[in-house]
């Protein structure tokens, strides 16, 4: 496909990226002369040197030969001035990144009329995912499909884990539960495993099950899950607002440390219910004095990944239950592991995730469409749902008839609300939606593509 993107930062980058290693056609545009010289060393793209709302440079990149145009710049208005631009081109599809919470929650009424597709909001996204996140405080992960009724879990086994030394083909007799293990971590290697695997101590495991197994999950492996009443905030930002509003509704008391004196004042005229504290969340007395040791959570959500990460590496000295760190550069992920920092969201990846689901549902015509996608295992594994359409060539047959590519697996059937673990006599029918866990080099664009023959 011909994809436009107008904006190079951080979201820009990373789709532009993603989306030319999978063979789309990529014309980026940038006001930042630098910033595309660099993009087209690196890619095979085409650049546009301009401002990205303006029918001249719209022109330039041939937006109305496009079949998509994704703007990702830092303001919101340039956002959405861009894919009006484009919508009245002629471009049919129009993807716009709107973080301001007014524009966000007005704008899903005048979609049609602004010619958008799509909206994404990353704070937004980010905060869910926290929110979630501390709802299964044991879990490090946790990506929804089938509209919620089926997840995604991260889990580590521990040192003394009654799973160390378990064949996969007896997991389940394990934990009593109907579950599939999909992905595990062991140090630098991914494996998509099959019943012959056996788990060891320290291995993460991504756990398929139905949303209403995940507590009996966690109660049968024999993990520590306590209910979290107090989180303390590290920042200030838009994600901390929308976390906050989450966590109070649901009881938990909120403390919000935040250093800049004005944004303290709007934090605690629209959060009444939370005790924001004016003062420098990086320092360590102000932290020790504002009882971090005491708390259940810590989120830490500054500007900067270099706060972020100590803060919570002393956090984890303390002993705290849990603690979430946002990363905006998630090219060093790999090396964080077992240095205090366990659980990690980046608002880029989130955002890119969304646009990607988009891009591939566009794409696809046959065998199914994309309908969700998380990209898990540092980015290493994609799990994709795909809604069964009645061309699918395999529908009915048996899946142990079926012979699946390597690094593939079937993880869920959802059938009218039902989530199926899948064995071997299962079947794949029309109207039913399919999870699949599959490495990401593979890039999986249509259910048919995960067979051979």
């Amino acid at each position: 496909m011909k994809i436009v993107i107008v904006g190079d930062g951080k979201v820009g980058s990373a789709l532009t990226v993603q989306l030319a290693k999978e063979g789309h056609d990529v014309v980026v545009i940038d006001s930042n002369k630098l910033v595309l010289e660099e993009a087209q060393k690196s890619l095979d793209i085409i650049v546009v040197h301009g401002n990205g709302a303006t029918i001249k440079t719209q022109n330039q990149a041939n937006v109305q030969g496009s079949d998509l145009l994704i703007a990702a710049t830092s303001a919101d208005e340039t956002n959405l001035l861009c894919c009006i631009t484009a919508h009245k081109l002629g471009c049919a599809h129009t993807i716009a990144r709107v973080r301001n919470p007014d524009y966000f929650s007005q704008l899903y009424e005048w979609k049609d009329e602004l010619g958008l597709s799509m909206m994404i909001n990353p704070e937004l996204s980010t905060a869910s995912e926290i929110f979630r996140l501390l709802q299964f405080p044991s879990f490090l992960r946790r990506d929804s499909f089938a509209k919620g009724r089926v997840e995604i879990v991260e889990i580590e086994l521990g040192e003394d884990s009654p799973l160390d030394g378990c064949l996969l083909m007896d997991f389940g007799k394990k934990v009593k539960v109907q579950v599939l293990v999909c992905a595990v971590q062991r140090g630098s290697e991914v494996f998509i495993p099959d019943g012959r695997f056996r788990l060891q101590k320290g291995d993460r495991l991504h756990v398929t099950a139905p949303s209403g197994n995940l507590a009996k999950l966690i109660r049968n492996l024999g993990v520590s899950q306590r209910k979290i009443r107090d989180v303390m905030i590290i920042g200030g930002s838009r994600i901390a607002y929308y976390l906050a509003t989450e966590l109070l509704k649901s009881g938990v008391n909120v403390k919000l440390i935040e250093k800049d004196p004005a944004r303290c004042n709007e934090l605690s005229d629209t959060l009444p219910k939370a005790t924001v504290i004016n003062a420098d969340g990086s320092d360590r007395n102000i932290l020790d004095t504002e009882g971090l040791a005491q708390t259940d959570a810590v989120v830490t959500l500054t500007d900067f990944d270099e706060e972020n990460l100590i803060i919570s590496m002393y956090a984890n000295f303390l002993g705290i239950y849990k603690v979430i760190t946002k990363i905006n550069r998630t090219e060093f992920n790999e090396a964080l592991t077992g240095k205090g920092i366990d659980c990690a969201v980046s608002p880029k990846d989130l955002c890119c995730s969304d646009i990607m689901r988009y891009v591939r549902a566009m794409g696809n015509r046959k065998g199914g469409s994309v309908t969700t996608l998380h990209r898990i295992v540092e980015d290493r594994v994609e799990a994709l749902e795909f809604q069964v359409g009645k061309g699918l060539p395999f529908l009915g047959q048996p899946l142990y008839k079926l012979k699946l590519k390597p690094g593939t697996l079937i993880a869920c059937i959802n059938r009218r609300g039902r989530a199926i673990i899948p064995g071997g006599s299962d079947a794949i029918e029309a109207g039913d939606s399919v999870i699949v866990v599959a490495t990401a080099d593979m890039a999986i664009q249509n259910l048919s593509d995960i067979v051979t023959g």
